[in-house]
């Protein structure tokens, strides 16, 4: 899978510039409405072979196995599928591997972060293109000192406007160094096309602050570990991205139904079971082991 060409990409700036988002970017179809990601996204991990090559064959075999969870989608090319050691055309085929792989009634989250806003929308572009459902943006982080709230709100704006599908943004400071200040992210839940963010920082007073500034907007927290997910859904979130589904996807599906169904003594008992190996994941992932 190819990145767009500079032709291309003029075409796109010139042409999605004009209002293609307003079409068909989170609104769904028809509805007066966004996308629905309420619900529980396994961070898929990339396989690899031992000659460091992706192993698309081991990522097919894995995605089958999940499509038997309840899960609401899935989520590839996030950190836990370590995204900033492929290359574009390996970031694509990971995609377009991954939608024909899942069940056609869920949903395929695709991070498609980069770190110029250029090459953020070009990548957007082209996994929309292949297959994916809403893109998960990371936000740019070598030059974090200049990272201020209007750059930051530059960069979303204008990803935002040229996706062709809707845009979740991505705070994951342990990563980046940098957490996306909640003010920036209730300024930019005012765009039609961004739909939600997956806040991996694990302070459940900051998610639910940002629940409550955006009430009035329609608009989704996501909690980015199974660590803090009762947490989030006390205070508003509606789902969770969590590495931890990879490997005990039942039982995260399982603290989902109790916290949406009101037994809080019984999703606490389960949260608690699930903290520790929860924690051996969230270390393996951010040492790359």
């Amino acid at each position: 899978m190819a990145m767009l060409g500079p032709r291309v990409w003029f075409s796109v700036r010139q042409g999605l510039s004009r209002g293609l988002s307003r079409n068909v970017g989170g609104w769904a179809s028809g509805e007066g409405r966004k996308v629905d990601i309420a619900g529980i996204y396994p961070a898929v991990t990339t396989p690899f072979t031992a000659t460091a090559e992706v192993d698309y064959g081991k990522l097919e075999e894995n995605l089958h196995k999940l499509g038997n969870i309840p899960f609401r989608g899935f989520l590839v090319q996030g950190s836990n599928g370590e995204f900033p050691y492929l290359t574009s055309s390996e970031r694509l085929e990971v995609v377009s591997r991954a939608r024909q792989a899942i069940p056609k009634d869920k949903l395929l989250l695709a991070g498609s972060g980069c770190e110029s806003t250029q090459t953020t929308v070009e990548m957007t572009v082209s996994m929309a293109q292949v297959g994916a459902d809403a893109a998960l943006v990371v936000t740019p982080s070598y030059y974090r000192g200049q990272m201020s709230s209007a750059a930051l709100i530059h960069h979303y704006t204008k990803v935002a406007d040229l996706s062709p599908i809707p845009v979740v943004l991505y705070s994951v400071p342990a990563n980046t160094g940098l957490d996306l200040p909640v003010d920036t992210a209730v300024l930019l839940s005012q765009h039609p096309n961004i739909i939600g963010i997956k806040d991996s920082g694990g302070d459940v007073t900051r998610i639910g602050l940002m629940v409550h500034k955006t009430r009035r907007q329609d608009f989704q927290v996501l909690a980015g570990s199974a660590g803090f997910l009762l947490a989030s859904y006390a205070v508003g979130a509606v789902g969770g991205v969590c590495a931890l589904a990879n490997v005990l996807g039942a039982q995260v599906c399982q603290l989902e139904r109790l916290c949406l169904t009101g037994q809080w003594e019984d999703a606490q008992k389960l949260q608690l079971r699930l903290i520790e190996p929860n924690t051996a994941i969230s270390t393996c992932s951010s040492s790359i082991c």
